[in-house]
């Protein structure tokens, strides 16, 4: 009973942290342009966020049952996937790296699954056939690498297309009434994107907090439950259904994410809004349309994309229409070996808590 609180807790002190790290990705780009006081996008992310996280459970349901061999999972593996996760989120956020806490949690989760199973690799799931298209199949190769590599690419070619032809269409325009109308367009675009970001982010936490929970069912640990606490049940024999995603986690969820927001946005917001390109209204509103369109698009799906990757790249491909200069590449190499870090560092550190767990006599 003890080891699933830990769970629940954790599970919700990484969706807090997430909140540095992409839902502040959400409204960076709306206060750096100044469109937005940073008061008025932390309640327009906690709104849109809310409203997000309540549509569709694709990508939650892909955490649960398209990634790992359920038989692997217990609530000790569970709670050194979220710690892998969480240490990485904290040392990228502290560096003010907008790394992806998406990959960092399937990182820590395939790292601690691959622990539990000492060293089977089959207990992940790679690539799972489906009788439909391949986008229908499950896997970590399917879900999560090669939307990794792809969402990025298009975000930043469509951020440049669109704004490219912003330009072409708005040369004869002076430049305060641009900055009117896109300051107040803007708006609307992130408000989109903090909606996507709701609807895509907050549901895979939701995931593996259901993993968990299927995890303390076959395990017995919800016969026991106090009444006030039986909204926790679930069946035990859904190994291989898709569970049901109940209300109370998508809201709870969303509130802790917009309270993650509020308190350590700051760092990543910096990185984001001024270091990796100067951007005015019109450069904000064509990349958060552009990232808020990928995120839905993927969540669709059911892709765990990352916020971050997508909205980065979409920044760096505005930054790129204007002149290649303009894009701090410093900065652009920094994030780039983040991403490349992140999904197996957190798997490491995830990696190393179940061997400690062992040692200690905790199975």
């Amino acid at each position: 009973m003890l080891t699933l609180f830990l769970v629940l807790l954790l599970a919700l002190v990484f969706v807090y942290i997430n909140g540095f790290h992409d839902t502040a990705n959400a409204i960076a780009t709306v206060v750096s342009t100044r469109a937005l006081s940073m008061r008025a996008a932390i309640v327009l992310a906690t709104v849109t966020n809310l409203a997000g996280a309540l549509v569709g459970v694709a990508v939650a349901e892909t955490m649960a049952h398209g990634l790992v061999q359920a038989q692997f999972v217990s609530l000790q593996t569970i709670l050194c996937a979220l710690v892998g996760a969480i240490v990485w989120d904290l040392i990228t956020w502290w560096r003010g790296l907008p790394t992806s806490s998406s990959h960092a949690l399937v990182g820590g989760l395939c790292g601690a699954v691959l622990a539990s199973a000492q060293n089977h690799w089959q207990a992940i799931t790679w690539v799972a056939s489906a009788p439909g298209p391949w986008w229908q199949a499950n896997g970590v190769a399917p879900k999560v690498i090669l939307p990794m590599l792809v969402s990025p690419l298009i975000g930043f070619v469509v951020a440049f297309l669109v704004s490219s032809l912003l330009y072409l269409g708005l040369r004869s325009w002076v430049l305060d009434r641009v900055d009117t109308v896109f300051g107040k367009l803007q708006i609307v675009s992130a408000g989109f994107m903090g909606f996507e970001h709701g609807h895509n982010d907050a549901q895979k936490t939701v995931g593996v907090v259901l993993l968990a929970l299927l995890a303390a069912a076959k395990a017995g640990s919800l016969e026991h439950l106090p009444g006030w606490l039986g909204f926790l049940r679930i069946a035990p024999g859904t190994a291989d259904q898709e569970l049901p995603v109940p209300l109370w986690l998508r809201l709870t969820c969303a509130v802790v994410l917009a309270a993650g927001t509020a308190a350590g946005g700051w760092r990543i917001m910096r990185t984001l809004g001024h270091r990796l390109a100067d951007l005015k209204p019109i450069h904000g509103f064509a990349a958060e349309t552009t990232a808020a369109g990928v995120l839905s698009v993927a969540a669709f799906f059911g892709f765990p994309v990352s916020t971050t990757h997508t909205i980065t790249a979409a920044v760096a491909g505005v930054g790129a229409s204007r002149r290649f200069r303009a894009m701090h590449l410093k900065v652009v190499k920094k994030i780039a070996w983040a991403w490349l870090l992140t999904l197996p560092a957190a798997g490491l550190v995830a990696y190393a808590a179940v061997l400690l767990c062992q040692l200690a006599g905790w199975k």
